[in-house]
């Protein structure tokens, strides 16, 4: 009769050690995160691509008001027109800052240096996170938001 005993606590013990749905309780657990890995890393390259879009926008309205004959309205249209060929709205994000500074620019072999301007362009655009993502990279301004700021400066291309 004890070993008939000891059998059943044996049989017993046997189905709780079982193993059955570990994995599906594992990935219960794992694939949450996984997923919200992959849709922050999805998530920065649209931020990265966002800020490199801005930069070329900024650098090329530097390069349009570093020419003779343009203005500020110049410069923020092309800006403009640049960041919306490169899918981005900025006409609801603020305005471009244009910044015309005095400069002396180096004379080449022997020559001193002859007056000229810069031209700066700065541009802030507010990045919204997408979904759950934003609460885990909340900055200073609204939950879920980035701030990127592109600025170019160029010097004027017409010499003396």
């Amino acid at each position: 009769m004890a070993t008939a005993v000891i059998g059943r606590v044996n049989k017993r013990q046997g189905l709780y050690r079982s193993e059955r749905g570990a994995e599906l309780i594992e990935m219960a657990i794992v694939l949450p995160l996984l997923l919200l890995l992959i849709m922050g890393i999805v998530d920065f390259g649209f931020l990265f691509q966002r800020y490199v879009v801005l930069t070329n926008a900024a650098a090329e309205g530097a390069r349009v008001g570093s020419l003779p004959g343009y203005n500020s309205g110049d410069v923020s249209a092309r800006v403009q027109q640049y960041a919306t060929n490169g899918g981005i709205d900025i006409a609801i994000h603020g305005p471009v800052t244009t910044n015309t500074t005095g400069v002396l620019l180096p004379g080449g072999a022997g020559a001193g240096p002859w007056p000229g301007t810069q031209v700066t362009v700065t541009h802030v655009y507010s990045y919204q996170f997408v979904g759950p993502i934003a609460a885990l990279f909340g900055s200073g301004g609204p939950p879920g938001t980035v701030t990127l700021t592109s600025r170019a400066t160029m010097r004027n291309q017409v010499g003396p």
